[in-house]
């Protein structure tokens, strides 16, 4: 484990992987933890509805590391596990990595092997948002993404644990507006990506594709048709 650290703190190529990067990267992370730790404990509360133990439902925020797939897999945890929908169900809601990797392309292609894929784990929602939206700032490192991950990651591994503790004493937890704190993570996130007016058609274009893909095919492929029109239209505005 020390070999592993030391290695991932030090970087042969420069000084664009280091302790400053994952600092800063957990310092711009702090605002939105909050609002992840509320639909964290939203999680653990639902997961304990649904009958998962704590060690499961910690088990599953560790090695999965994803919020929407988890809540989406909620719905569909049954005795007996219906294994093959849940493992299809997270394939396509989390397809949206790959987009999501791809655009991180050149930060993680300066990385060696161990930095990037350790760099990669931590890639959700959040984390990739505001890294991206930090990417050009003159102090940034390459280590900016491990340290925005790494703070979402015990703020979510902490609050499912806090939601499946306690979730008992909120039965109906949408009453107190938890269920909405997922819709804000993600309007916050847009906001702060916003740039210039060239971005309106992208999201339009991106939202309104998800909506027919909704509406006309079952399950979440909509979530990977909105992000991949969306890309291909920025692509082919970039390029002109």
């Amino acid at each position: 484990m020390v070999i592993i650290m030391n290695e991932l703190i030090t970087d042969t190529k420069g000084d664009t992987f280091n302790f400053q990067g994952i600092k800063n990267g957990m310092a711009k992370t702090i605002p939105i933890s909050f609002s992840v730790a509320t639909y964290g404990f939203l999680f653990g509360v639902l997961a304990g509805q649904a009958g998962l133990s704590i060690l499961e439902s910690a088990m599953m925020s560790s090695f999965v590391f994803a919020g929407a797939s988890q809540l989406v897999v909620l719905d569909l945890w049954v005795n007996p596990l219906p294994l093959i929908p849940i493992i299809l169900t997270t394939l396509v809601i989390n397809l949206r990595h790959i987009l999501m990797g791809a655009s991180l392309y050149k930060m993680l292609s300066r990385l060696s092997p161990l930095k990037a894929y350790v760099s990669v784990f931590f890639i959700v929602d959040e984390s990739w948002a505001i890294t991206m939206a930090n990417i050009e700032s003159k102090d940034f490192k390459d280590s900016f993404l491990m340290g925005s991950g790494i703070l979402l990651f015990i703020t979510w591994l902490g609050s499912t644990i806090a939601g499946i503790s306690t979730g008992k004493l909120l039965p109906e937890p949408e009453k107190w507006g938890l269920d909405f704190a997922f819709i804000a993570v993600f309007i916050a996130l847009l906001a702060g990506l916003y740039k210039s007016k060239k971005d309106i058609p992208i999201w339009l274009c991106a939202g309104i594709v998800s909506i027919v893909v909704s509406l006309l095919f079952p399950g979440k492929w909509y979530i990977l048709a909105g992000g991949i029109s969306g890309g291909l239209l920025g692509v082919i505005k970039n390029g002109d």
